[in-house]
């Protein structure tokens, strides 16, 4: 378990702006920060940090892979990552990882707005840092656009409308990257097909292996652990491709193992459903008629 000593925690902007070396932002909870104006040892090499807001980093012209704590990069044309508050990232080993821009804000920014209330629905705040938005160079310019009217408007005196223009700009900039990780699930299908196969596999091993028994029915926490994604990524991924979130695949996976043995085995329900990892035959019964609209007894007796 980390201690909390153990982390470098950023408790707001104007104090990240401190240690990045910068004066005091002209509003104390948003700030932009161009990385090619910073030293890249501000944070010691493997210094765990946390930061009690909102990051979205923006690497236009980087081509490369490197290392960021326990995640890599591998920007082709650019890139996008988030991060939201009270998330942990380790300080990048390479100096190449400082390039780029950021913008922070703070959740009391938002917090009045409907954003405040909805940002949570932007799944990839929870994402893992090698699951980052590829870019092309379209989309690129886009997210450079953006950056640039935010920077701009940062650089203006603030007025009433300060607040709202910024905050429908972040906005605007969050829809954009929706359409653009549903693209990139579409356009890396190959990438993500394997995803698909290794997770059959994968559950086909847990039922193989008898860790149902043992373990009970696999978990999301599971399953995403041993594919190496964070569980929000698997989600959306699965989603944008079957339809199916993570959870409802698994549990398909569960029907269609059931219904393997009950139409090749003597094992009563009640055993199918404790060697599937259900604590009552109850629940195993109830699931199964929900996705088949019909009871396991009446499935088998099809077969007889």
């Amino acid at each position: 378990m980390q201690r909390q000593s153990d982390i470098n925690q950023i408790k707001s902007i104007s104090q990240l702006m401190r240690v990045l070396g910068f004066h005091a932002p002209l509003h104390p909870l948003i700030a932009l920060v161009d990385y090619s104006t910073i030293s890249s040892d501000i944070f010691p090499k493997g210094q765990k940090v946390g930061l009690d807001f909102y990051k979205i980093s923006f690497k236009p012209t980087f081509t490369g892979h490197i290392k960021y704590g326990q995640g890599y990069y591998d920007f082709e044309e650019g890139g996008l990552a988030f991060l939201k508050p009270k998330q942990i990232v380790i300080s990048p080993e390479e100096t190449e990882s400082y390039e780029g821009i950021a913008l922070y804000f703070h959740p009391d920014f938002i917090r009045n707005y409907p954003l405040g209330k909805t940002i949570n629905q932007y799944g990839f705040f929870s994402y893992d840092v090698s699951e980052a938005l590829f870019l092309s160079a379209k989309e690129k310019e886009i997210i450079a656009n953006l950056f640039s009217t935010i920077s701009n408007e940062l650089d203006n005196n603030i007025d009433h409308f300060s607040q709202n223009v910024l905050v429908s700009q972040i906005e605007l900039l969050l829809n954009y990257s929706n359409r653009f990780y549903n693209r990139q699930f579409i356009t890396r299908k190959a990438v993500h097909h394997d995803i698909i196969t290794s997770l059959d596999q994968l559950l086909n091993s847990y039922f193989e292996e008898e860790n149902s028994l043992k373990k009970g029915l696999p978990s999301v926490k599971y399953i995403s652990t041993e594919l190496k994604l964070s569980q929000r990524y698997l989600s959306d991924l699965l989603s944008s491709l079957t339809g199916l979130n993570t959870q409802k695949y698994i549990q398909n996976a569960v029907i269609e193992k059931a219904k393997e043995k009950l139409s090749s085995t003597n094992l009563s329900v009640s055993e199918i459903a404790y060697e599937l990892g259900f604590e009552h035959s109850q629940s195993f019964s109830k699931l199964f008629k929900t996705k088949t609209n019909v009871s396991p007894l009446v499935f088998r007796q099809s077969f007889n």
